[in-house]
């Protein structure tokens, strides 16, 4: 009798023991969602360096550079009491969805990184968000700009996507309203990009708040090179302007073959537009006449120490006037600083919190605070380009 009772309690111990070793397990399991910086705190970056749209993929590789490189000249970091620098891992998405996803789960899983930059394109951004979400780490789009980017198909926001650039809804709006205030349009054609979100997004959003008349509206596909069918078709119209939301790669085309047609009007788009390639596309005599959105704007130096200071350290490094897209990518790295600062701490959870929470953040694209639906709330630009060049900068509230 004795020994049932002494066996059965020394069962019970393995058995208590063997549930308090599981429990160690699930705990440790349960706390080390995530990665945790080490001596230094790796970033990762997940580009479009090649492929179709390289040339955003480069120029927010440039704005990335420039902040590591300034982070790190002063110390790193501030991590509670200590100060740690910064390790950027790029890694080449190809300009491809699969890719993204690939960079995503490789960057979150294999090189540990504690935080993300990029994609730069909605439609990357949207391949990654799942391994990232797996993994959770966050990741922080310079220019995804389709307004579901950062929701879930529920409409709750995405825990770890987070973007620097505003929406196409506040983009398009703003064209709108630029077109209705500024140029006095009331007839318009558009001429949209329908093989993306980006595209048909920004062409939704113009519609709703542009007050005048929608003469035609023309779709291409991403890729396209022949635009005559759809400009022979606007020509016949009675328009004042263009609207064209898409990417510089077709848009310099539409244009150049715009402007050879005889078709004068004003056009006017959003961000995509904001790239020196356009005007080398379009030849930069029919790079006139031309406005797009954007948050960023190099004519706005003059008034802010912060932006002149950047554009005089991208010249310096780079020997070229700073993009939208550097600055966007270069604020996307101090955001992640501000957040590990706030929360003093450097694991991915941790980061992921501080990014929602930011408020009032001093960035050269705009002060920035972080809504709900994980949206910055900044200012709003518009750049006309005359021969090419970048000639004179709106304001548009």
């Amino acid at each position: 009798m004795k020994k049932q009772i002494v066996k059965a309690i020394m069962s019970a111990g393995v058995i208590a023991a063997s549930m308090l070793a599981l429990a160690g397990c699930a705990t440790k399991s349960a706390t080390s969602k995530g990665n945790t910086a080490g001596n230094t705190i790796k970033i990762g970056v997940n580009m479009e360096l090649s492929g179709a749209v390289a040339g955003y993929g480069e120029q927010q590789k440039q704005g990335i550079e420039l902040a590591v490189k300034q982070i790190n000249a002063a110390g790193g970091i501030k991590v509670g009491n200590t100060k740690k620098k910064i390790t950027a891992v790029y890694r080449d998405n190809k300009s491809s969805t699969s890719g993204a996803a690939s960079v995503a789960a490789q960057l979150a899983n294999t090189d540990k990184v504690v935080a993300i930059v990029g994609p730069a394109t909605t439609n990357d951004g949207t391949a990654s968000i799942p391994n990232v979400t797996k993994a959770a780490v966050p990741m922080v789009s310079p220019s995804a700009t389709d307004p579901n980017f950062t929701l879930q198909k529920n409409g709750s926001v995405q825990p770890y996507v987070f973007r620097a650039c505003f929406n196409n809804d506040f983009q398009g709006d703003h064209a709108a309203i630029f077109a209705n205030d500024t140029l006095k349009a009331k007839n318009v054609a558009i001429i949209a990009d329908n093989s993306t979100d980006y595209g048909t997004g920004l062409a939704k959003a113009f519609k709703k708040k542009f007050k005048g008349n929608i003469v035609t509206t023309q779709y291409y596909q991403s890729g396209d090179k022949d635009f005559n069918a759809m400009l022979t078709t606007i020509k016949s119209k009675k328009i004042d302007a263009i609207y064209a939301p898409g990417y510089y790669s077709e848009l310099g085309l539409v244009i150049k073959q715009a402007r050879q047609s005889g078709i004068k009007v004003p056009f006017i788009g959003a961000d995509g537009m904001a790239d020196p390639k356009l005007a080398q596309i379009a030849g930069a005599a029919n790079a006139t006449d031309i406005y797009y959105t954007t948050p960023f704007s190099t004519l706005s130096a003059n008034s802010s120490k912060l932006v002149k200071n950047f554009m005089t350290s991208f010249k310096k490094q780079y020997q070229t006037e700073a993009p939208t897209f550097s600055a966007l990518a270069y604020d996307s790295v101090y955001m992640i600083k501000q957040a590990i600062e706030d929360q003093k701490a450097a694991d991915s959870a941790s980061i992921a919190k501080g990014l929602a929470k930011i408020k009032q953040m001093p960035a050269v694209t705009g002060t920035t605070t972080i809504d709900s639906h994980h949206n910055p709330e900044k200012p709003l630009a518009v750049e006309q380009l005359t021969q090419g060049k970048i000639a004179k900068v709106y304001t548009v509230k």
